[in-house]
């Protein structure tokens, strides 16, 4: 008898640019030397802080499981981070500490959706979300987020796409991969419109205007991931959380039991390091990225890669390429080749994301003014 993948499951695509920095590491393997703009990774290293923190939980002999919703003191550290940041009073009961935030999107959309219930995000999105919705039996519902739309969700758009079978509406600012971010005003109307916020907010801490506004803000039952990866320096260490209505904690208690058991330990005590003592750190680096982000925007310009708004958070610049193939991924990859930068294609991020290519400023700005000297030496012989 023949056995085949689940249909939900063939209908998850790949991640490109993960695929394209598989590339980039063969050929670095090969000996070329590869300019890295393709993931949204800091290039800082962890602060000392934090590192510190997890050498004396590994001598303290923290090394066993903890309990499954995730050690009380990092709980407590996250609620206290939130209420300070956002003004709120949330309880520590309502933290559920993960193992990075895809678990946390793996499980919540478990929890959340029942077969054929849809989840409606925006249109491009983060290349990743339609996986976790279609694992769940969900069905993923974009709306257009592109340039006519100020790369934002708008409410009035969404109203329209809203059915009885609309579970939640996910929203990421700021956002991957435009880095935008939704204003108050904005937050506030989506909350307005009846289904809960799901609100990755893995980005906050990385904008450069206005503050971040936190799901939470306007709702009591909206859905908050956010992480320690970006902020903090932090991507391999997998740890993230979730912030939910107390009535689902049970739920995702019994399913991290089952999937995963609990966070790392030694992790979980290096999490709360993080939020009581490198905030500074982190906001050094915010400094800097501010820096790298206005030699991007700048760069992509003169070599004839638009970018219709700005980002004003996360680490990303959305450059429209159409003007040079309507194929994104085969033009990251030629460029790949070609020039040795890797960059994301725009169709990994959806329908919406076709014919742009996105730029991650995680590199000094001199290797930025590298590598877009080389790109734009390619583009000019196309």
């Amino acid at each position: 008898m023949e056995y085949s993948v689940p249909e939900r499951i063939r209908g998850i695509k790949p991640f490109l640019v993960m695929d394209i920095l598989e590339r980039a590491r063969q050929l670095e393997a090969g000996g070329r030397k590869i300019i890295h703009l393709e993931v949204g990774e800091p290039d800082f290293e962890t602060p000392e802080v934090i590192v510190q923190a997890a050498r004396k939980a590994l001598s303290d002999g923290h090394t066993h499981y903890t309990t499954a919703l995730g050690i009380p003191e990092l709980r407590e550290a996250i609620a206290e981070h939130y209420n300070n940041l956002y003004n709120l009073e949330i309880d520590p009961a309502r933290v559920v500490v993960t193992s990075g935030t895809s678990p946390a999107m793996l499980m919540l959309f478990s929890i959340l959706v029942e077969e054929g219930e849809e989840v409606i995000f925006s249109d491009p999105h983060y290349a990743c979300y339609p996986s976790f919705i279609l694992s769940a039996g969900g069905v993923p519902v974009l709306v257009p987020a592109g340039p006519e739309e100020g790369f934002v969700l708008q409410a009035t758009a969404v109203q329209d796409r809203v059915t009885p079978r609309t579970r939640c509406i996910l929203i990421n600012s700021p956002s991957n991969p435009m880095g935008v971010c939704l204003s108050k005003e904005e937050v506030k109307a989506l909350a307005r419109l009846g289904p809960p916020l799901v609100s990755d907010e893995i980005y906050h801490g990385l904008s450069y205007g206005e503050r971040n506004y936190s799901a939470l803000e306007f709702s009591d039952d909206a859905f908050v991931i956010n992480g320690f990866s970006k902020y903090f320096a932090m991507t391999g260490w997998r740890l993230g959380y979730l912030i939910v209505p107390e009535r689902f904690v049970r739920s995702l208690e019994i399913l991290q039991q089952n999937y995963f058991v609990s966070p790392n330990p030694f992790v979980q005590l290096a999490g709360v390091a993080a939020l009581r003592e490198a905030i500074p750190t982190a906001e050094n680096m915010r400094d800097i990225y501010a820096k790298r982000r206005a030699a991007m925007i700048q760069g992509l310009k003169s070599i004839n890669l638009p970018v219709h708004r700005e980002p004003d958070g996360a680490f990303y610049a959305f450059a429209d390429a159409h003007h040079f193939g309507p194929n994104s991924l085969a033009l990251a990859q030629d460029i790949l080749e070609e020039t040795g930068v890797a960059i994301a294609p725009g169709a990994d991020f959806g329908p919406g994301g076709e014919g742009y290519l996105r730029f991650s400023y995680c590199n000094s700005v001199e290797t930025i003014g590298i590598a877009l000297e080389q790109v734009g030496r390619y583009l000019a012989n196309r």
